[in-house]
């Protein structure tokens, strides 16, 4: 079985901007904790729930937490197959433990597991919002990102015609996503599900976010789109018909 991806995160040097961002863009529903300049964001729908926080550093991401038992475990196959351990393992008593590995091409991904008392709340859908229900990672090369992602995680990947791979985590539960490769410096990030994708790019922009690309028409079913949040991360949208 492999490793579900359970949650999401984005960061930036002001977090406060970037909650009156996506509260504004998504309807999301905040639930800030005090003194730790951090906002929990809740599932909507079909999709996983998130946080939002300051950087330290100064530096933006933008990502996704893939689930594991052993996460020292994790970050050890990770410097095997090329990448590094950005955040070593992390607890948070009662609630949870995570780290962050950058892949090979410098992406940044992450690796959580849940204390079983906090599984039902962090899993608890919200009312409203749009539901973040996708992942994607494009580095630089398709090839080489699949290898490392179905090693690492236990997934397998099936390629698409354009060399997109879909895949399944073999997990049962959180949510699907793709590997693939993009010119430049590529991404590891996440898609909210919307009504309309011209739009949300439009007031992304409205918002002060810029556009990334899109919306782009992937076949008859899907539309998706991209935009750079405030602080510069990549968060993508799409809009899938059922």
């Amino acid at each position: 079985m492999g490793s579900a991806v359970i949650q999401f995160e984005i960061g930036g040097p002001d977090d406060q901007l970037l909650a009156d961002f996506y509260r504004r863009l998504f309807s999301w529903q905040l639930r800030p904790i005090p003194g730790a300049n951090y906002t929990l964001i809740a599932a909507s729908g079909a999709g996983v729930s998130g946080g939002l926080g300051r950087s330290r550093t100064g530096q933006p991401w933008a990502t996704f937490y893939a689930e594991a038992e052993d996460l020292q475990a994790v970050l050890d196959r990770a410097a095997e197959l090329g990448g590094t351990t950005v955040v070593p393992v992390t607890e948070i008593p009662g609630k949870l433990a995570y780290a962050m590995v950058a892949d090979p091409d410098g992406l940044l991904v992450g690796v959580a597991k849940r204390a079983e008392a906090s599984t039902a709340e962090s899993q608890r859908p919200g009312e409203a919002g749009a539901p973040v229900d996708w992942f994607e990672v494009l580095g630089r090369d398709a090839d080489a990102t699949r290898r490392f992602y179905t090693a690492l995680f236990g997934w397998s990947a099936t390629e698409t015609t354009d060399g997109y791979a879909l895949v399944d985590t073999g997990s049962g539960h959180g949510i699907r996503g793709g590997l693939g490769a993009a010119p430049g410096a590529g991404w590891a990030t996440i898609y909210a599900s919307v009504p309309d994708v011209a739009e949300a790019l439009d007031r992304a922009e409205e918002l002060g976010g810029s556009r990334a690309h899109g919306p782009v028409a992937v076949n008859d079913h899907l539309q998706t789109g991209a935009f750079r949040d405030p602080a510069g991360n990549v968060f993508g949208v799409r809009r899938a018909a059922h």
